[in-house]
C-alpha cells in the first residue's frame, strides 16, 4: 500500500499497478499521486477503490453532457469503424461538413465558416493568425497586434499566452511574450480604476480607445476578450454596456473583435453563445471544451463572412493548419454532442438551472463570513473569497467530501487564491444540484470552524 493525495489523503493499491515506484506520466505536479479514474455516469465520477465524486466544475468546465452518455459512445464508435483520419489537404468528410452547417446555424449573424482544431488554445492562436492574415489580404500589411485585457486566459501556446493576461501562467515566459494585454477587466467587484458602476462610465471599456490611440490603430488587427471570464477571474461578468462600447471602438478602428467562447460557448451560459446575452455579434469567434464535451478534443475558430471575404477573393488560404483539423471522428462526436443538447434543450434548462444555483449560493454566502461574491451565468458561476480564505483550501476540503471544484484565480494583480468555479454538467438534475449545495455548505462550515465561526 502506498499513501497518496489529491487535495486530501488517498490510498490505492499499488499492486494492480505493479511494484514500480517511479513515474512515467508527467501530471501537473510530478510525483503527486492522484486518484486513478475507473468511470464516469451523469455528474458522477468513480476512481477504482470505489470512491464517488459529484463533478461540480464538468472537469475543466468542459464535460457539459455529463459523463458515459450512451448515444454519444455509439456515435464515436460508429464513426471509428468507418473512417476515424483523413489528411484535411486529401480530403473532406461529411461529419466535418454537417458540423461547419450546424455551427453556421447556431451562430449569430454572418458567422460563416468554421476551421476544426483540436483545443481552445489552438483555435485563440488561429483566430489571431486569421485576423492578421485578414488585412494582409486587404493589402494591409502593419496591423499584427492584438489587443487583449489583464485578468484573461487565451491559451498556454505562445501566441495564446501572449494573448494572455494571467500574471501566473506568463510569467516563467515573460521574457519572450508579445505584451498583448494592455487594458483593465470589467471586474466591478474589485475595479481596477477604483471606480463604481455605473457612475465610472465604463472607464474599462472605453480604456481600449486609449490603448488605441497610444498604440495606434495602423498596428492592431484585433481586440480578443471572454465574454465572462472564467479561470483569471472567476466568472467576471461585465456591465450590460460593456461589449457594445468594446465592439464600436472595435469598429470604428477597423479592429476585428474576437469572442473566446472556449469556456462559455454552446450553452454552458444559458444561451448557446455568451455574446447573446448583449446582443454584440464578434467578428470571429472561437469555441473548445464543450464542443467536444470531454468526448474527444475539438475546437472551432468560427469566422464571419466579412472576415473572410478578401482571403477568399485573394490567397483562399488560411495559414494555419494541424495534422488532425477536422478528422471525422471528433467531428461526428462533437455534431452529437450538440444534437444531444438540442433534443434535451440543454441551453435553456441551464439558464433557469443557473438561477437555482445561483440563488442557492448567493443564500450560502449571505449565512457565511468567508464569501466575498456569488456571480456568474448559467451553470458558469464563480465563488470570490474572503482575503484571508485561500480557495485551494476550499477546493480541498470539498474534494475530500465528494464535490470537484475548479480553481481560478482573482484580485485587481490577477493573482489571488481566492476565486472558485462552479459549473456542473448542464444534465444535472434540481436534486442534484440540491446535493451539490448540501455537500459546498459542508464544506463551507468546515472551513469557518476552522476560523471559529458556523452557519447559521
Amino acid at each position: 500500500m502506498k499513501e497518496t493525495s489529491i487535495f486530501f489523503i488517498y490510498i490505492y493499491k499499488l499492486e494492480k499497478w505493479g511494484s514500480a515506484m517511479r513515474d512515467y506520466l508527467i501530471k501537473p505536479l510530478v510525483g503527486q499521486p492522484y486518484p486513478m479514474i475507473s468511470h464516469g455516469k451523469g455528474v458522477y465520477l468513480y476512481d477504482q477503490n470505489g470512491n464517488k465524486y459529484f463533478d461540480g466544475s464538468s472537469g475543466a468546465i468542459t464535460a457539459g453532457i455529463g459523463h458515459g452518455v450512451t448515444e454519444i459512445a455509439e456515435v464515436i464508435k460508429k464513426q471509428a469503424e468507418e473512417i476515424a483520419f483523413v489528411y484535411r489537404s486529401q480530403f473532406t468528410s461529411e461529419p466535418a461538413e454537417k458540423l461547419a452547417k450546424k455551427l453556421s446555424d447556431l451562430s449569430v449573424g454572418d458567422l460563416n465558416w468554421s476551421f476544426f482544431v483540436n483545443s481552445g488554445t489552438e483555435a485563440n492562436e488561429t483566430a489571431m493568425k486569421i485576423a492578421i492574415q485578414h488585412f494582409q489580404e486587404r493589402g494591409i500589411q502593419g496591423k499584427h497586434k492584438i489587443l487583449s485585457r489583464w485578468m484573461s486566459y487565451h491559451g498556454i501556446t505562445m501566441g495564446a499566452l501572449s494573448m494572455s493576461g494571467h500574471p501566473l501562467r506568463r510569467q516563467r515566459f515573460v521574457s519572450i511574450l508579445e505584451d498583448y494585454p494592455t487594458i483593465p477587466a470589467p471586474y466591478c467587484f474589485r475595479c481596477p480604476v477604483q471606480k463604481v458602476y455605473p457612475t465610472c462610465q465604463l472607464s474599462c471599456a472605453t480604456e481600449l480607445e486609449r490603448a488605441i490611440d497610444r498604440i495606434g490603430a495602423e498596428h492592431i488587427a484585433a481586440f480578443i476578450a471572454e465574454p465572462i471570464i472564467g479561470a483569471a477571474g472567476g466568472a467576471v461578468v461585465p456591465p450590460k454596456e460593456y461589449y457594445k462600447v468594446i465592439k464600436d471602438i472595435c469598429s470604428h478602428y477597423d479592429i476585428l473583435f474576437i469572442a473566446d467562447e472556449v469556456m462559455t460557448g454552446l450553452g454552458r451560459t444559458g444561451a448557446w453563445f455568451a455574446m447573446e446575452h448583449w446582443g454584440v455579434e464578434p467578428d470571429i469567434m472561437t469555441l473548445g471544451k464543450g464542443l467536444g464535451a470531454g468526448y474527444t478534443p475539438m475546437a472551432a475558430t468560427i469566422v464571419s463572412d466579412r472576415v473572410m471575404e478578401p482571403i477568399l477573393r485573394g490567397s483562399r488560404s488560411v495559414m494555419s493548419g494541424h495534422t488532425l483539423s477536422a478528422n471525422p471522428l471528433s467531428a461526428a462526436t462533437a455534431l452529437a454532442v450538440i444534437e444531444y443538447m438540442e433534443k434535451h434543450n440543454l441551453p435553456e434548462k441551464t439558464a433557469e438551472k443557473g438561477e437555482y444555483l445561483l440563488k442557492g449560493l448567493q443564500k450560502v454566502q449571505q449565512q457565511s463570513t468567508i464569501i466575498a461574491d456569488v456571480r456568474g451565468k448559467g451553470l458558469l458561476i464563480g465563488i470570490e473569497l474572503q482575503p484571508f480564505t485561500k480557495a485551494s483550501e476550499l477546493i480541498s476540503v470539498a474534494a475530500k467530501n465528494g464535490l470537484l471544484l475548479y480553481q481560478a484565480v482573482s484580485g485587481q494583480a490577477g493573482k489571488e487564491d481566492s476565486a472558485l468555479l462552479i459549473a456542473p454538467p448542464m444534465t444535472t438534475t434540481y436534486s442534484e444540484l440540491d446535493e451539490l449545495l448540501s455537500i459546498f455548505v459542508k464544506s463551507v462550515e468546515e472551513m469557518m470552524q476552522k476560523g471559529g465561526h458556523s452557519i447559521a
